[in-house]
């Protein structure tokens, strides 16, 4: 997807000229931490916060996130974050049970505050940033006209706490909510409907700073 490329590419650029300077220095003259980067991987479950129309759910999934952070000082980080995976979700009516599915994998930048310093055993952290969700392989709508979810975009906010084991490896989890709404296409055209989601994201992971 052309989003995701873009986002990459924006969180590339942050990092590159950064990453090679010297450690911030405090008023004391005490050193900052020399770890500025992070990696986690994990799981997390995706739920719509709300049911898209009157008498039609959605099922939440379980997929495979990643995601990479540069830190500009010991509190304050860039984070690109995404699915490694897509969750795949089953469409239901009253009535009718099961009408069919829909893959969405998200993709997130987020400007993130790390509370506390490096050494705590607890850092809880909260974010704010811009989101991307992909919709594919839609099944909805049976052997009638095909109907599609454009791109979803909008706003994500995190919250959540980093479990320091040692100086490099910690556990991780949070919560993300994403805030936006899917355009809704039936046979290639656009409807002017959108269909409105807004997912909760609950995950678990490990990560490691270098």
């Amino acid at each position: 997807m052309t989003s995701i490329r873009t986002l990459t590419i924006a969180l590339a650029s942050l990092i590159a000229v950064p990453a090679f300077a010297q450690d911030a220095t405090t008023d004391t003259g005490a050193s900052t931490s020399s770890k500025r980067f992070a990696v986690v991987g994990g799981a997390a479950i995706l739920k719509p916060d709300r049911d898209p129309a009157p008498g039609l759910k959605i099922d939440g999934d379980v997929a495979p996130v990643i995601s990479a952070s540069w830190y500009a000082t010991d509190n304050i980080a860039v984070e690109l974050w995404g699915a490694a995976d897509k969750f795949n979700h089953r469409v239901k009516a009253d009535g009718a049970g099961k009408i069919g599915t829909v893959d969405q994998q998200p993709i997130a930048l987020s400007g993130q505050y790390h509370f506390g310093t490096p050494d705590k055993v607890m850092r809880p952290f909260v974010g704010l940033g811009y989101y991307e969700s992909n919709f594919s392989n839609e099944t909805i709508g049976g052997d009638g006209a095909h109907v599609g979810l454009e791109t979803a975009k909008g706003a994500i906010a995190t919250a959540g706490i980093d479990f320091n084991i040692n100086e490099t490896w910690f556990a991780r989890t949070d919560a993300r909510y994403m805030k936006g709404d899917a355009g809704v296409r039936v046979a290639g055209q656009g409807t002017g409907e959108e269909l409105t989601i807004d997912p909760w994201v609950v995950g678990v992971g490990i990560g490691a700073r270098f």
